[in-house]
């Protein structure tokens, strides 16, 4: 690696469009189709991400180079943020698809570059496992509905912050990382089957990267339903409860002897289901056109610690905005709250100022009227 820190971006435009919609992923040519008819910041999430770490490394512009895909795969935000950049290609169509994400990491591999970056999911991971394997070190910016990979960072900005290590010539260890993906059909069927599909070099330093997923564990089951029980036990009458999704908070759905939807949104009131697998637009609409007070119920992803903004974006900033941040529960076992490690839950709502307004000290149900405090970044 020379003086100048040469950086190859690829952007999945449509990586992260699902999750507002209640798609479950972005995978699929229905994904793309529905692309084409978005205007605005409804397709524009990942290019807002990608925007976000770029800010973070402006003050060290001079010690960067880039190559990158041309258009909205990585030119265009470059473009936005003041950078040159070499443009190798662009992809073949207007809505770029998986060939193209290949296409441009292969193309950035034979450029040399010291580190590839991608905005995406774990779709977008396996799209560049595929064409580099682990060869070159590689960066994911968080932007996709699925991260359960582990070469993510923790957040756009955390990427950013590795990215200024980088270009300072910081110790940076190189570590390969599971590349995971899920069967979206399944997914969307309540259904998770999640499969290891091989390794990515990545740098690790510090807390900057996210953990790999982590399934929940049989022996969690009595936890859960205590901590469901105790749930059920104080909602308020005439209060519309939105759960999230997770084995947590399903077991609250049972306790209310609801179908629930286990990778997905309910709405519930007064023992009754109102809205089952809710998307973003559902959700602004009953909140609008009620007059009742509502809550938020989210439990952490296991190994992660995320609250917000994996999985589960259909609770938008706009949607926490309205509920309230301060009617937000978090439940999790105290098993999974262990398995952290110490470190701390996280928040990637995909606004700023929300994530930082929910940092602190918060109170996580773990049972039956038994909470701990535990640290939110």
């Amino acid at each position: 690696m020379g003086k100048t820190l040469h950086l190859g971006l690829v952007v999945n435009p449509l990586a992260g469009l699902g999750g507002g919609l209640a798609f479950k992923g972005s995978d699929g040519e229905a994904v793309r189709e529905i692309a084409a008819t978005l205007q605005g910041d409804r397709c524009s999430r990942a290019a807002q991400r990608c925007q976000r770490s770029l800010d973070r490394i402006k003050s060290v512009k001079a010690s960067l180079q880039f190559s990158c895909w041309g258009g909205a795969m990585g030119e265009d935000s470059l473009r936005q943020a003041g950078f040159d950049a070499r443009v190798l290609g662009s992809p073949s169509d207007g809505l770029s698809d998986a060939v193209d994400t290949r296409e441009a990491a292969v193309s950035l591999q034979a450029a040399n570059v010291d580190l590839l970056v991608f905005v995406g999911g774990d779709g977008t991971a396996r799209d560049i496992l595929d064409a580099v394997g682990s060869d070159t070190p590689v960066l994911g910016v968080p932007a996709g509905v699925k991260m359960h990979s582990g070469v993510f960072a923790v957040s756009p900005e955390a990427a950013g912050d590795l990215l200024l290590v980088l270009s300072h010539g910081g110790l940076v260890d190189l570590k390969k990382r599971d590349v995971r993906d899920i069967d979206e059909d399944a997914f969307r069927r309540d259904t998770v089957r999640s499969r290891f599909y091989g390794e990515l070099t990545v740098p690790c330093e510090g807390s900057f990267l996210q953990q790999t997923k982590l399934g929940g564990r049989e022996d969690q089951q009595l936890a859960a339903a205590e901590i469901a029980a105790w749930q059920v036990e104080k909602m308020e009458p005439d209060r519309a409860y939105l759960v999230g999704p997770g084995s947590t908070t399903a077991a609250i759905m049972e306790e209310l002897g609801l179908p629930g939807t286990l990778l997905g949104v309910d709405v519930v009131r007064n023992g009754k289901l109102l809205i089952a697998d809710a998307d973003e637009a559902s959700l602004l609409s009953l909140i609008e056109s009620s007059d009742g007070p509502f809550s938020i119920i989210v439990t952490a992803i296991g190994g992660q610690g995320h609250l917000f903004g994996r999985g589960n974006q259909q609770i938008s900033p706009a949607v926490i905005r309205a509920v309230g941040t301060e009617n937000i529960d978090i439940v999790a076992t105290k098993s999974k709250i262990s398995g952290l490690a110490s470190r701390p839950l996280l928040l990637d709502t995909n606004d700023h100022l929300l994530d930082q307004s929910l940092r602190g000290l918060i109170r996580v149900n773990t049972g039956y009227d038994d909470y701990v405090i535990y640290r939110v970044e």
